[in-house]
């Protein structure tokens, strides 16, 4: 592939861990067994998002955690359930809405760490397990349905909840569809494909529907592009796990800035912060860690939600 410049390398830095007391040294869970090959993972974070005070919230999933951790760092346990929590949006002040991979989507009440059921099937069937979301600025929520898809099993699915309760299919044909993101036009949805080792776009037609999706990003290594961001120069962000990096892409998909974790960092999502939405934070699921970096442009505002379902 031709660059027309070669793409900066910045090491990103850590911004903190997860404390010791909070880590399940030695415990087994169903999820990394599946998942994970086995791995005796003590956490697994997923899913960041900024409040209006700062705080930065993300999940655990193979523990059903969500954690809160202030603008200096420190952690404490919002809520724990029996669920596999992923991504995570505010549907409104204090309202965070979770893609739970257990139990579908789950609405938490951050000051009370209560948490319950938000929308768990679809016409009586269950999904085979939600991933990520995102609003646009209608209130529409698009979400993606992974379970345990991918190129032997190409099912994956991309729904639209509409503020009136409509649950439309978009796409069901997608190798485990995962971290998912809107243009800033909200013309176009990318969606990351991530043992395809891809991330797709999408048009969404006036009516609604989509048409020619297709490949947008191709990257290589053993686990492809997970969470996604956007910036307000319209660059797409995309966190590589397999890598541990993330890839800063201009249009054209070519690479203007390579942000790279520390050895053995495995990069699973995403989100911009502080006051100025201009520093990048990163969960670093390998270490159980936030690393971050200050970035040359803001990351574009994130829409709450407004749907009849809540």
């Amino acid at each position: 592939m031709y660059f027309t410049e070669p793409p900066r390398v910045r090491e990103l830095e850590l911004f903190t861990s997860m404390p010791d007391a909070f880590r399940r040294t030695g415990v087994r869970s169903a999820w990394a067994d599946v998942n994970q090959g086995g791995r005796l993972a003590d956490s697994f974070l997923e899913g960041p998002v900024f409040d209006d005070a700062g705080h930065l919230y993300v999940t655990d999933i193979p523990f059903g955690r969500v954690f809160r951790i202030d603008p200096q760092g420190a952690w404490s346990l919002v809520s724990e359930w029996d669920g596999e929590p992923n991504g995570m949006k505010f549907l409104a002040p204090g309202q965070l809405l979770v893609t739970d991979y257990k139990n579908g989507l789950m609405l938490l009440d951050v000051a009370r760490g209560t948490v319950r059921p938000f929308l768990d099937r679809r016409n009586g069937e269950r999904f085979k397990g939600v991933n990520d979301l995102v609003f646009d600025s209608r209130g529409n929520l698009y979400f993606t349905d992974q379970g345990q898809t991918g190129l032997h099993d190409p099912t994956g699915r991309v729904y639209r909840l509409a503020p009136d309760g409509r649950l439309d299919l978009l796409l069901a044909n997608m190798p485990s569809p995962n971290g998912i993101v809107l243009s800033n036009d909200e013309r176009f949805l990318f969606v990351a494909a991530t043992p395809g080792n891809c991330v797709w776009r999408m048009p969404l037609l006036p009516d609604g529907s989509v048409s020619k999706a297709g490949q947008f990003f191709t990257s290589h290594g053993p686990s492809g592009p997970d969470g996604l961001a956007m910036d307000e120069a319209g660059r797409l962000l995309v966190a590589n796990p397999g890598l541990g990096v993330v890839w800063v892409l201009d249009r054209l998909a070519e690479p203007e800035v390579v942000l790279r974790g520390p050895r053995g960092a495995s990069l699973t999502n995403l989100a911009f912060g502080g006051a100025d939405r201009q520093t990048l934070y990163c969960t670093d699921s390998t270490h159980g860690q936030v690393l971050m970096a200050r970035m040359d442009v803001p990351g574009t505002r994130l829409h709450a939600g407004a749907s009849s379902q809540a």
